[in-house]
């Protein structure tokens, strides 16, 4: 399972790194033909705006896998273990249903977003924000795996916050560096 997961986690990077390059080359062409010849490719614009919905919600998976998200976690540091526990328990049960409204929205959305075609590629419309599917899943997967670990008893208190501030990630790097 940690191989299939390892899997999924390195195709979302390398995908990402492809729709960036990808999305760059087209963006910097685009400008390049407007100046320098007055032209353009039109449906660059168009596909460099679905290529950036894509990464971002793409990012946030991996971004959630590193607990990188922007968080507040000067209170729950106060805590005791338990309070800790149950901070982490119920923001987690709280980002499950965000999940479930994302999927819930998205798939009340892909009737029409599927009968809806983009302006200049044509692109049926449920491609560019069928990516909804994909982050609430993987999204809602994680969560209910961190409350599986809680629940058998597997978290460190330090495991409980679950944003790193810039330095510790530094420190992690630097520490990862000279090993």
């Amino acid at each position: 399972m940690k191989k299939l997961n390892d899997l999924f986690f390195k195709l979302a990077e390398v995908t990402l790194v492809i729709m960036l390059s990808a999305m760059v080359i087209m963006v910097f062409g685009n400008v390049v033909l407007r100046y320098g010849f007055n032209d353009g490719i039109i449906s660059s614009e168009e596909i460099s705006r679905f290529l950036f919905i894509w990464i971002t919600f793409l990012g946030a998976i991996v971004t959630m896998r590193d607990n990188g998200h922007l968080g507040l976690d000067s209170v729950v540091r106060k805590l005791s273990a338990r309070g800790k526990k149950i901070a982490f328990s119920l923001s987690n049960v709280l980002m499950l249903g965000c999940c479930t409204l994302m999927f819930y929205g998205t798939l009340k959305q892909h009737g029409i977003n599927a009968s809806t075609r983009s302006a200049v590629t044509e692109i049926p419309m449920s491609w560019v924000y069928g990516v909804g599917y994909i982050t609430s899943v993987a999204m809602g997967l994680m969560i209910i795996g961190k409350l599986i670990k809680l629940a058998k008893g597997e978290f460190k208190e330090t495991d409980l916050i679950q944003v790193q501030d810039s330095e510790e990630v530094i420190t992690v790097h630097t520490s990862k560096a000279n090993q």
